[in-house]
């Protein structure tokens, strides 16, 4: 699974996810992409497990891209501790997404296997996705 190999701290804010994606939000490498409609923290279980069935559709003829990566450290306590005693142990990471935000791309597949793939990596995921095409400039 996706992790930062080293981080400045340890444990941060939960921060907001209010607002648009200001970054990230227009297909850049392959055709198709998965573009987020909701805000939410997707995990990198849930990153890992939406490759596999991406994956499985490009298999060796076409190309896929992750536009997303989990650096943001979760705590955790142990359950039935009492309160107080600090903050919580790092039990995942997360990728904050905000709507508007690429999160997959693929190349050289039909759109038919594209909208498939994507359907099904989207019912891996905590929010709302949809399919995009690469914008002709």
């Amino acid at each position: 699974m996706l992790e930062p190999r080293k981080v400045k701290f340890r444990r941060v804010h939960r921060g907001n996810r209010r607002g648009m994606s200001m970054r990230g939000n227009f297909v850049n490498f392959g055709s198709y992409g998965l573009k987020a409609l909701e805000p939410g923290w997707v995990t990198a279980r849930q990153i890992e497990s939406s490759r596999i069935v991406i994956s499985r559709v490009v298999r060796k003829i076409g190309k896929m891209w992750i536009r997303i990566f989990p650096d943001k450290p979760v705590t955790a306590r142990p359950a039935e501790t009492r309160m107080g005693k600090g903050k919580g142990s790092l039990d995942h990471w997360v990728a904050l997404v905000k709507p508007g935000r690429i999160l997959f791309e693929i190349d050289g597949v039909t759109k038919e296997e594209a909208v498939q793939a994507f359907r099904d990596a989207g019912h891996k995921l905590p929010i709302k996705t949809k399919l995009v095409e690469r914008r002709a400039f």
